[in-house]
């Protein structure tokens, strides 16, 4: 089993820790101060899902910021999963950042590097990288076992996380990336969440060069999923956004598909390949994400066969 905290740490621990298929989805940050954008989103998500990623300006695109879209969730009673990218901020402002949304309740952190700034709409922007995600996670996990800063200074109350982080196994060179991920758990990951798995036959391949390491015993994998809009989107996401890998199958089969019919389709497509990566030994959950359609993962969730989420036994015990 992976490693485990005295007392876990989050209900989304609990779930995996218990034998349970997790479920997890982002929550695309608005363009807005107004918290009821937020809470309008995650009211979609809340119950189908374990924990709700609170992105932190992926793309390295400016939104709300990913601890205030914590601080809004706690609030309001749903379970957070808490990004933090090394882009922007340096070691100072990361350390006291966790310290903070830990003492806001937030029960969970997912540690990236983050895109660098020329994919974003501010190229111009002052990149930091302080730290690295593996950098980050080793600092998240001495404050959070050893109480104490990276200066050494003790933290009277440290922080209780369940620590993830992130991975693509579908850029190459492919045999490196079951190794960078045992650098990742080594540093302290606990769970994993992948980049979308639409080529299943790399995936595959890559969970038995997983299985073979023994990862799959020392972390959960929840292998990424989400809904294409139309062939438009799918073929934006596939040459635009770094890393995400489309077969022409997929891409095709949205082209054939009438425009008006083509977000249905698109849904299909994402329930299929939940049900064979299901059938996939080491995945642990899935990580849904479906930008700018909330509305739609309800639906996937339910129709893929993952409802009712389960009720951790640390939930009944309270």
């Amino acid at each position: 089993m992976p490693m485990e905290t005295k007392v876990p740490c989050s209900r989304l621990e609990s779930v995996l820790r218990e034998g349970h298929f997790a479920v997890t989805a982002e929550l695309n940050p608005p363009d807005s101060a107004d918290p009821e954008d937020v809470y309008k989103a995650a009211g979609i998500l809340a119950n189908v899902c374990d924990g709700i990623n609170a992105v932190d300006a992926s793309g390295a695109n400016c939104h709300i910021s990913s601890v205030a879209i914590c601080a809004l969730l706690t609030r309001a009673g749903y379970e957070p999963v808490y990004q933090v990218t090394c882009r922007d901020r340096n070691r100072i402002a990361i350390q006291g950042d966790i310290l903070g949304a830990a003492a806001m309740g937030v029960p969970n952190m997912l540690c990236l590097t983050g895109d660098d700034v020329t994919a974003g709409d501010q190229p111009e922007a002052k990149r930091v990288f302080d730290f690295d995600s593996i950098q980050l996670l080793r600092t998240a996990r001495t404050m959070r076992d050893e109480a104490t800063f990276l200066s050494g200074r003790k933290i009277t109350s440290p922080p209780c996380f369940f620590l993830g982080a992130a991975a693509n196994p579908f850029v190459p060179p492919y045999d490196w990336r079951p190794q960078r991920l045992a650098k990742k758990i080594a540093a302290g990951a606990q769970f994993i969440q992948t980049q979308y798995c639409f080529d299943l036959p790399r995936f595959k391949e890559y969970m038995t060069q997983v299985r073979d390491l023994g990862l799959d015993k020392q972390a959960f994998i929840l292998a990424g999923v989400g809904p294409l809009k139309s062939a438009g989107a799918a073929e934006f996401m596939r040459t635009k956004v770094p890393g995400v890998v489309i077969p022409d199958q997929y891409v095709d089969r949205l082209k054939k598909t009438p425009k008006e019919k083509q977000q249905e389709e698109g849904k299909k497509i994402c329930i299929e390949l939940i049900e064979q990566i299901r059938e996939i030994d080491g995945v642990a959950g899935i990580h849904i994400m479906a930008y700018r359609q909330e509305e739609l993962v309800a639906e996937i969730v339910e129709q893929a066969g993952l409802m009712p989420r389960p009720t951790s036994n640390d939930q009944n015990k309270e």
